[in-house]
């Protein structure tokens, strides 16, 4: 029987995290008084850090850009579709002649 995996909150994880980057106790102080594998703590440190510089990018715009340019290539989809049907209607026997 397998054991039950622990689930931590996301308020706590953060807390230990600024505490640990506060430096006011050691990484094995925090561990012992919440009960948590001193390795733990250091992946939630390292996943933190990591993700600093993702935190002050501005990805709405690049969110918007990409979809921008989905919207673009779709237009310019219909547009080939469009014009294709005309040149195959215009060789059709029952259009008109300029």
């Amino acid at each position: 029987m397998g054991s039950i995996r622990k689930r931590y909150a996301t308020d706590l994880k953060v807390k230990l995290v600024l505490e640990m980057l506060k430096e006011g106790k050691t990484v094995t102080q925090l561990a012992s008084e919440h009960k948590i594998h001193y390795s733990q703590l250091l992946k939630w440190k390292k996943q933190a850090l990591e993700g600093l510089p993702n935190l002050f990018s501005d990805s709405r715009a690049e969110a918007l850009q990409t979809s921008h340019e989905k919207e673009v290539q779709a237009l310019y989809q219909e547009i080939g579709q469009l014009s294709t049907q005309l040149a195959w209607l215009k060789k059709s026997p029952g259009w008109p002649e300029p």
